[in-house]
């Protein structure tokens, strides 16, 4: 800390108080990359799940009318 006229002048480091050793970093990446994985599995298994038995295409129209099953 340095004292220049009446501004004290401070380090990063002491303005910061502590030690940055970027975990969170690591945390923020696993966090988003279960999101994506969790996510897609639910829409692609949704999908799935609502595919015709038959192999049959349906329409839009056809499934908002509740013919798609």
């Amino acid at each position: 800390m340095k004292l220049v006229g009446e501004e004290v002048h401070v380090s990063t480091g002491e303005a910061r108080g502590g030690d940055t050793p970027h975990v969170m970093r690591y945390v923020l990446l696993f966090s988003i990359l279960l999101a994506i994985l969790v996510l897609s599995a639910v829409w692609i298994i949704g999908a799935w799940r609502s595919a015709p038995a038959d192999g049959l295409t349906v329409t839009a129209e056809q499934h908002a009318l509740g013919g798609g099953r």
